[in-house]
This record gives C-alpha cells, sequence and structure tokens, in this order.
C-alpha cells in the first residue's frame, strides 16, 4: 500500500468529506477521489459509504483507519529520529492526559516544551485512561499519563503518584452522617455516580471491593468527570474521586471529601509509551519534562 493513498484515506474518513479533504491536502478532489477509489481496488474492499451529506468509513473501513493511523504515525516517527540531532530536538510528540489532568496540565506542559525545544511540536489528546491506552498501543499517541495502567506486554510502564480516593458529597447530604471517615467495606452503601466500566477509576474500585466479596451500588453510569460532580451537587448520589477532581469545578466549595479508609483506597498514575516501537530522543526528553511539571503542577506536596 502506498503512504500516500493511505494519507488521503484518512483525511477523507475524519473529515467525511472529499471536498475538504481536498481543500486541507491542496489537491484536486478528482485526484484525491481516483486515489481513495485505487486503494479500494487493490485492497478488493469498499472503505467508504457515499451519500449526499459526504462519507463515512464502512466496516472494512474503520478497520483499516485504525492501522492506517499507527502506520502513518511510525513513518512520522521513522523521519523524525533520522533528522533529529543532540543539539536540535526536532519532531511531533502527541501527549495522552485524562480530562481531570488535562485541566491543571495542559497549558505549563505546552509551555514548558516550547521553550525547551522550540524546534520541537507538541499535541495534546484529552481522553480518559483507558482511551489513551488504547492509541498508544494503536500509535496514535506516543506518551499517555494515565491511571490505573493495565500491566500489558505491549506498554511500558513507568510509576509516577499514588492518589488517595475520597468519598464526594454535596454539603447538603454531609449533614446526615458524621463519619470523619469511611471504610471501604461500607461504601456498598452509598449510592454511587460513576463513569462507565472501562474507566481506571471504576474498575480499581470495583477490584477492590470484590476482595471483599462485595459489589458498589451503581445510582448513574456518566462519562464525564464534572458531570458527575454537577450530579453530585444535585444529590443524585455520591462519587469517588482523588482530590485533584474537584478543583476549578464551578460547585469546589460545596463539595464534602471523606477519606476511605481501612484500607485507604489509592489510585496509581503513571507515564505510559510502547514497549513495541523505538521511543525517539525528543520523546525520551519529553517524558523527564513531564515528569518534572507533573511534581511540580500536580503534586506539589512531593517537593
Amino acid at each position: 500500500m502506498d503512504i500516500k493513498k493511505l494519507d488521503y484515506f484518512v483525511h477523507v474518513a475524519e473529515l467525511g468529506s472529499f471536498t475538504k479533504a481536498a481543500m486541507q491536502l491542496s489537491i484536486a478532489q478528482s485526484a484525491l477521489s481516483h486515489s481513495v477509489r485505487h486503494l479500494e481496488l487493490e485492497l478488493k474492499r469498499t472503505l467508504l459509504y457515499r451519500n449526499g451529506r459526504g462519507v463515512t468509513p464502512t466496516d472494512a473501513g474503520r478497520r483499516l483507519l485504525a492501522h492506517a493511523r499507527g502506520i502513518l504515525m511510525q513513518v512520522r516517527r521513522a523521519r523524525d529520529e533520522l533528522v533529529e540531532t543532540s543539539d536540535a530536538m526536532v519532531g511531533h510528540i502527541i501527549v495522552g492526559l485524562p480530562p481531570t489532568i488535562a485541566r491543571h496540565l495542559t497549558v505549563p506542559l505546552v509551555k514548558s516544551f516550547r521553550n525547551s525545544f522550540p524546534k520541537g511540536t507538541v499535541g495534546v489528546v484529552e481522553a480518559l485512561s483507558a482511551s489513551v491506552m488504547e492509541r498508544i498501543i494503536e500509535g496514535r499517541v506516543d506518551i499517555g499519563l494515565v491511571y490505573n495502567p493495565a500491566p500489558l506486554p505491549s506498554v511500558e510502564i513507568r510509576p509516577l503518584h499514588e492518589q488517595q480516593l475520597f468519598l464526594i458529597s454535596s454539603k447538603a447530604a454531609r449533614k446526615h452522617r458524621s463519619n470523619k471517615s469511611v471504610q471501604l467495606r461500607e461504601l456498598p452503601r452509598y449510592p454511587l455516580i460513576l463513569t462507565s466500566r472501562m474507566n481506571a477509576n471504576r474498575m480499581l474500585i470495583e477490584a477492590q471491593l470484590a476482595q471483599l466479596g462485595l459489589k458498589p451500588q451503581i445510582e448513574f453510569e456518566v462519562d464525564g468527570i464534572a458531570s458527575v460532580l454537577d450530579l453530585v451537587h444535585e444529590g443524585y448520589g455520591y462519587a469517588v474521586l482523588p482530590l485533584s477532581s474537584l478543583s476549578g469545578h464551578t460547585f469546589e466549595r460545596s463539595f464534602t471529601a471523606t477519606p476511605i479508609v481501612r484500607p485507604k483506597l489509592r489510585i496509581p498514575l503513571s507515564l505510559v509509551t510502547s514497549a513495541q516501537r523505538p521511543i525517539t530522543p525528543l520523546a525520551r526528553e519529553t517524558l523527564s519534562l513531564i515528569q518534572k511539571m507533573a511534581s511540580r503542577v500536580l503534586f506539589p506536596e512531593k517537593r
């Protein structure tokens, strides 16, 4: 398969339009259409559904899209590594961050990267930890800072910090109980608002309770920490989150955080890279930079 054809296909599939992709690529729409059609003939598969509103990938197209993104990123990494020198870090790095981390780390990280590597560029992908892990494995993200990563042969994990989890409630709900802490085995008494099962936080809570032969009482599943906290504020249930999740929320001062103890519930935060691809010099330096920035911005108490 020709790299240029894959690049053209990715542009069309992601933009959902030959017209938009042709404009972005600065080529004639007819040439773009011919290239994608030639790729379909080569693979003997229809890759795109064409309709009056644009295009959408077929099942085969979605599978190729996942591979093509990784292939194109690998080509880009190879080119970057060949032109990198010890005195001039160049290339492009994509960092994946969960939303609660991205809110605090993105701006200082980008500023520090620009100052440290003026000839390099950085992109930030904001997604839940499980999604960041998938993108690392697929080759679409270079470095991830994720919660509770699963140990896999395809990734390299560098533990960074552990955050304690708290039972988060509205102050109105707090008035009905005087506990200064909540034992882990007591957690199923509380109706919880949790993210979906693939979320690192949810998986940790369920695994820890399962060791005690218990299950959480799940009132709602909501994939968005801000929305989870909005529901807690309205009195629809409780959340289990690190204190950093409350920072910057509109109703930050209206929550009560009760420690979960016996044992304390802690969630690890780690830097993750692919174990299947060589790490470039720029990526290696960016890893070090993220570690320093995270310690300074997210965990100043460790300094």
